[in-house]
């Protein structure tokens, strides 16, 4: 990379769990992440969220709010990424491991016990759901 990429994330939320993906590609590889991709030119990131969602997990989001941003600097990997944090307030679907050459696992997890490698836009995204006294 030689300029920052754009990025998107979305936390899907049901019964105190949080929806994670292991990620299989760089950077972190083997970390567990919320859903989220790319913004591709002429996306909006509510486009682009709604879309990764549904191509990597099944899911619909219904409405979705701004949760936050996430800037994530990857120096050992010259990344550098600008992340927009979305909060689903429902969705519909049931949970598909639909790209596994990018992904090891999915799964909801309890928001108190999370995996021991979450992905630095996860723990961005955590931390903003405690402020807002949903974590």
């Amino acid at each position: 990379m030689h300029a920052p990429g754009v990025g998107c994330g979305i936390v899907f939320l049901k019964d105190s769990h949080i929806l994670l993906l292991q990620r299989k590609k760089s950077p972190e590889a083997g970390a567990w992440g919320i859903p989220g991709g790319k913004v591709d030119f002429l996306e909006t990131a509510e486009q682009a969220i709604r879309r990764e969602a549904m191509e990597e997990t099944g899911l619909r989001a219904g409405e979705i709010s701004l949760l936050g941003l996430s800037e994530q600097l990857f120096h050992d990997e010259q990344q550098h990424w600008l992340g927009v944090l979305f909060l689903a307030q429902d969705h519909t679907g049931e949970i598909k491991l639909l790209e596994p050459e990018k992904h090891g696992g999915i799964d909801w997890f309890p928001l108190g016990s999370l995996p021991a490698q979450v992905t630095l836009p996860t723990r961005h995204a955590v931390d903003l759901l405690r402020q807002r006294g949903l974590a």
